[in-house]
C-alpha cells in the first residue's frame, strides 16, 4: 500500500480587483465567456476560461437546450475543446464565473457536477 497526501491551500478576496494579474486576467476571459452562455430556461449563466501550459486560454460557456435541464456546463465546453485542439497539454489554472439573470448571486456557486 500507499499513501498519498492531497493538500489544498484556499485564498478568499474580497473582490475581483484584488487578485493577482494572471488571474484577474483570466477572471476576465471568463466573464467574457459568460456573455456568451445560452441559458434561456433557467437564465443562469456560467462562463470558464482555461488556462492550458503552453499559454493559450480556451474559453467555454453553458449552452442549454429544449431538453432542459439536458445540456452543456462551461467547464465541459471549454476542457472538451482543450482537448480536442491541444491533447498533449495540460491545464494550468481554470477560472469560472456564474449567476442568475433573475436575481443576485452572493454566495459560492458550486460546480453542476456532471464532469
Amino acid at each position: 500500500m500507499k499513501e498519498i497526501k492531497i493538500e489544498s491551500t484556499l485564498y478568499i478576496y474580497d473582490c475581483i480587483e484584488e487578485l493577482p494579474k494572471e488571474a484577474f486576467s483570466l477572471m476576465q476571459k471568463a466573464i467574457e465567456a459568460r456573455g456568451k452562455a445560452y441559458a434561456p430556461y433557467s437564465n443562469f449563466n456560467v462562463g470558464t476560461a482555461i488556462l492550458l501550459d503552453n499559454n493559450e486560454v480556451i474559453t467555454g460557456s453553458n449552452q442549454k437546450n429544449a431538453s432542459y435541464p439536458s445540456g452543456l456546463c462551461a467547464e465541459r465546453t471549454a476542457i472538451y475543446y482543450a482537448g480536442s485542439q491541444y491533447p498533449n497539454n495540460r491545464v494550468v489554472r481554470i477560472a469560472i464565473i456564474a449567476g442568475s439573470k433573475l436575481k443576485e448571486t452572493n454566495k459560492p456557486i458550486p460546480p453542476c457536477g456532471a464532469c
